[in-house]
């Protein structure tokens, strides 16, 4: 209890701002829900974040906004865990509406932040030095330190899990993916937890001052998670896999409502089309 409170105390001081940016839904409460095998969905009714337990400690992946950090701790107690037994933080990308409470998870955890290369100096300046919304203060959050820095292809191993590290740059210089297996019922099932190649509005391809390749790295990303074949995978935002038409809060535990393999071609393709009509019509303007 004391540490709920706490935890509610000091993310108040970050949230005071009202960002324009913001959906209602990334703030509106979801109840938590065992996706399947060790891996929890504990996040808001949009913003997606993801718990991985195991017996050595647990991995959070996304934290949300400033205020989503009370309803993540609750979350994970109502699925009977600790949040202080969490060890080691990730995140898809390093935008204000996933990693907000991250610095305040971490100091209430003593949990270890890990973050690629490209991503450091993003979390560590509070979203300032963002390539598109690095001017706009509402767009900031409290600055937090990355304890270790990843490269791409990398394995992560934790509490019998090992992770890969996937680069998706594009929407983000640092965007990364995590690709691991999980047992359950006896079968092994292919899990990514996907960061997905939105391109964000006011964002552009050619000429960016800010993000000189940042063409050539969606490019990569989609090429890359085109030849990926998850079979549940699982983005940063719940509408991005369709969460509330797969789940209603109350259905029972099944795994197989999350397989979803051409769910997710579909979307990486969807995504690739839109990069590939803006990049024609920056072409045709100049």
């Amino acid at each position: 209890m004391i540490f709920r409170i706490l935890l509610i105390a000091v993310t108040t001081l970050f949230a005071q701002q009202v960002r324009s940016l913001d959906s209602p839904e990334w703030s509106k409460p979801f109840p938590p829900l065992r996706i399947i095998g060790n891996v929890y969905y504990v996040g808001t009714w949009d913003l997606a974040c993801y718990l991985i337990t195991t017996p050595q400690g647990n991995i959070l992946i996304n934290t949300g906004l400033a205020d989503s950090a009370p309803q993540i701790l609750a979350n994970v107690e109502t699925l009977g865990f600790k949040l202080s037994d969490t060890k080691i933080l990730l995140a898809t990308h390093a935008h204000w509406d996933h990693v907000s409470a991250m610095a305040e998870i971490k100091h209430m955890t003593g949990a270890r932040l890990l973050a690629v290369d490209a991503e450091t100096t993003l979390l560590e300046s509070g979203g300032k030095t963002d390539f598109r919304w690095g001017a706009d203060s509402s767009a900031w959050y409290a600055p937090v330190k990355v304890d270790e820095r990843l490269k791409d292809q990398q394995k992560v191993t934790f509490g019998g899990m090992e992770i890969t590290v996937l680069m998706h740059s594009g929407h983000t210089k640092g965007a990364a993916s995590y690709a691991f297996t999980v047992k359950d019922g006896g079968k092994d099932y292919s899990v990514l937890i996907a960061n997905m190649g939105s391109i964000n509005p006011g964002v552009t391809l050619l000429n960016n001052a800010n993000y000189s390749n940042i063409a050539a790295d969606y490019a990569h990303t989609f090429e890359a998670q085109k030849a990926l074949h998850p079979q549940i995978w699982l983005p940063s935002h719940a509408s991005q896999f369709g969460l509330h038409d797969k789940y209603k809060p109350g259905d029972p535990y099944l795994p197989a409502r999350f397989v979803d393999p051409d769910g997710y071609q579909k979307a990486v393709r969807q995504l690739e089309s839109v990069y590939l009509k803006q990049l024609e019509q920056e072409r045709s303007k100049k």
